[in-house]
């Protein structure tokens, strides 16, 4: 029994290894993690970085919208707080959000997928005109109105993003399943006895987990754009601090309109360099994952 467990661990090693030195043949997909990884360290660490006394209004102590000084090297909001604190701050909750509404979504996608792929009748046409109906309706009216229904908070936020998001996810481990179902060692499993319980644990899901991590990177860019949308329309927790919210904060006080640029373009080029990053590591394991398309290039 030890043997076979040496294995199997020494199978999933070369396993890990083959995939990081594919991953590594992505330039694109290693600077994506790159950037990921800084922004990561940016946010644990932003206790050491920068004061979280700066996040309060009544510490301020700064001018209303100082451009970037030597004391402030990305100047001041229009409550005197320096906006390179928020920024490292914001990082924290933005990513904190994008997270957990991604585990949400993928955990809602992956089983209503799974399940109404391989369940036929009327439990998986159930599902699947479920999964169409929210496909059907826009995401970011009914994300504003179950915000605006369970009140601002990041909680709120959270949920509200993982249960709009899930329906792609759900389509594509569906697809994915209704194929896998019909391979030749399934219908071995079910004649020498297997359940449907061993079958989709044991079979099925190993099969579409690769599917699923390499989606996971793209929907947390989805949820981080959704998070910093909501904000900006008011609907973030007004008692957190984001790159949203600072956006929102920005839009109201007019910084376009008072050329108070330093407000207003580092959150929204840090909301794009964290997109761009989970989309560049998105393509890149899927690539990896798909050996149809590594055969391709």
């Amino acid at each position: 029994m030890s043997t076979a467990r040496q294995l199997a661990r020494r199978r999933r090693a070369a396993s890990w290894q083959r995939g990081w030195r594919e991953f590594r043949r992505h330039r694109s997909g290693v600077a994506g993690l790159v950037i990921l990884v800084v922004f990561v360290l940016l946010a644990l660490l932003a206790p050491l970085i920068a004061d979280g006394d700066g996040l309060s209004v009544t510490r301020a102590t700064g001018g209303v919208l100082e451009p970037p000084s030597t004391s402030y090297p990305l100047g001041t909001d229009d409550n005197g707080r320096s906006v390179l604190t928020l920024l490292i701050w914001g990082a924290r909750i933005s990513l904190l959000v994008g997270l957990l509404a991604t585990l949400i979504s993928m955990g809602i996608g992956t089983l209503v997928g799974l399940f109404s792929g391989y369940f036929g009748g009327w439990p998986g046409a159930v599902l699947f005109r479920l999964t169409e109906w929210f496909l059907v309706i826009p995401f970011l009216p009914l994300a504003i109105v179950l915000a605006s229904v369970l009140g601002r908070s990041l909680v709120n936020i959270v949920i509200v993003i993982g249960v709009t998001s899930w329906p792609g996810t759900a389509l594509l481990i569906r697809s994915q399943t209704l194929s896998i179902k019909e391979r030749a060692y399934l219908e071995r499993a079910r004649g020498l006895g297997a359940g449907h319980g061993h079958l989709l644990r044991r079979h099925v899901l190993p099969n579409v987990v690769p599917m699923v991590f390499a989606n996971t990177t793209l929907t947390v860019a989805v949820a981080i754009l959704s998070e910093t949308t909501l904000s900006f329309l008011g609907l973030g927790d007004p008692t957190r601090v984001s790159w949203g919210t600072m956006l929102q904060d920005a839009f109201q006080v007019g910084a376009i309109t008072t050329g108070s640029w330093w407000f207003i373009v580092p959150p929204g080029l840090c909301v794009v360099l964290v997109v761009l990053s989970f989309t560049l590591i998105g393509q890149a394991l899927e690539s990896v994952l798909n050996p149809r398309l590594r055969d391709s290039r």
